[in-house]
């Protein structure tokens, strides 16, 4: 009859504890069903599920398991497992497998015992959980500081929009932003992040901003909150706007685009993608004239955006060209995909607006960031309390891997 034995081991971690146990199970010919390791704060976890061979008697292999732990200064622990109980568990392999990544500038116990408890209502289990993040210093500033636990879980569950629902009600509860992902091949094997440039890469409204210069600030901000808000058609808001701007200098354009604030960690975010090989883009409804100045700065791969009409120094009021609306950036996505043969499945969207929402549904990973009520509703996934940077959080990055 087959032996199936789980081994928990747990104490302070030093190098060899690994070792030390599997040379014991080799001398028995012991083949490893599961393996697992974790440490926090300098405190190991280890877990064996080992069978050993009908050949094989038990006894002695549990005696020398126990001198080497005590040996070393560690805890064991034994737990017979049935053949019934070991093929129960492997016929749960099949079940849906979701990542669930929570982001908060810190993450206290109620974070995760209310998100816990939405999965454990919804039948989910928890494999596994990881800090992506790194360690938080006590007394540093809580604007200062980010947070990132990924949970991978599995299981079926009968109303995921209903989840996702609720997910998203504790965020605005609480205060956090929580990722529910399908955990597939190509959530880490992403190739192309797109943004929206105004109140996304960027912490304003350039159209605003050439409002004020030209006297009409207000007019300008209620149409384009409305417009974001999606109140109002996209290109008959955007064309209004416009020429309200009539003759203004050009050399405000130019004012604007050199004190442009980026978003926080727009810097890191691109430069970190650079090093990866993902190819970025920006996709927006706003100006190409501070989308190539943007491309300057950040080393954008590809920008389409919307171009202002300049004659003699001024502008005229008009639009050159066709309209960069949702329906547009969506199209462009699809394109700039096929040109670097990346699959839709491997790309990001990053977007604020209502008209960002066409490119975030067609992206494999469309992301809220800093959105509108219904642009948050409406995407998969979407981040406000971090920084651009926490991008890298949802596709299983940690932070010692990247710059």
């Amino acid at each position: 009859m087959k032996e199936i034995f789980l081994i928990n081991i747990s104490g302070l971690d030093k190098p060899g504890v690994t070792s030390s146990i599997t040379d014991i199970l080799t001398h028995y010919n012991a083949t490893v069903l599961d393996i697992g390791q974790a440490v926090i704060h300098d405190t190991l976890a280890l877990g064996f599920l080992v069978e050993v061979p009908r050949e094989a008697e038990s006894s002695p292999v549990l005696k020398d398991l126990l001198f080497k732990a005590h040996e070393m200064g560690v805890q064991m622990n034994f737990t017979p497992i049935s053949e019934q109980e070991y093929d129960e568990w492997v016929n749960q392999q099949g079940k849906p497998r979701y990542i669930i990544t929570i982001l908060a500038r810190k993450i206290t116990a109620e974070h995760i015992s209310r998100v816990s408890s939405i999965l454990a209502k919804n039948g989910l289990n928890i494999d596994k959980i990881t800090r992506l993040s790194g360690r938080i210093p006590l007394h540093a500033k809580d604007n200062q500081t980010r947070a990132c636990v990924e949970l991978s879980v599995r299981g079926k569950s009968d109303n995921l929009d209903q989840m996702r629902s609720e997910c998203l009600q504790l965020t605005d509860e609480l205060g956090i932003d929580i990722a529910f992902l399908v955990d597939s091949v190509y959530r880490r094997h992403c190739r192309l992040v797109a943004f929206d440039m105004d109140s996304t890469l960027i912490e304003i409204e350039v159209i605003n901003e050439l409002a004020k210069k030209a006297g009409v600030g207000d007019e300008v901000t209620r149409v384009t909150e409305s417009a974001m808000r999606g109140e109002i058609d996209f290109t008959t808001s955007l064309r209004k706007r416009v020429s309200l701007l009539t003759g203004l200098d050009e050399k405000v354009l130019k004012q604007i685009a050199d004190t442009l604030p980026l978003t926080e960690g727009a810097e890191y975010l691109f430069k970190t993608l650079k090093s990866l090989g993902f190819k970025t883009a920006i996709l927006s409804g706003g100006f190409s004239y501070f989308g190539e100045a943007l491309r300057q700065k950040l080393g954008v791969d590809y920008v389409f955006s919307n171009e202002l009409e300049i004659k003699h120094g001024k502008l005229t009021g008009q639009v050159a060209g066709d309209i960069v609306d949702g329906r547009r950036k969506a199209e462009h996505l699809k394109l700039i995909a096929q040109a670097e043969k990346i699959r839709l499945e491997q790309t990001i969207a990053v977007g604020d607006g209502a008209n960002d929402l066409p490119m975030l549904n067609t992206a494999g990973m469309g992301i809220a960031f800093r959105a509108k009520p219904i642009v948050r509703q409406s995407a998969k996934q979407s981040i406000s309390t971090l920084g651009l940077d926490s991008i890298l959080y949802l596709i299983g990055m940690h932070d010692r891997e990247t710059l």
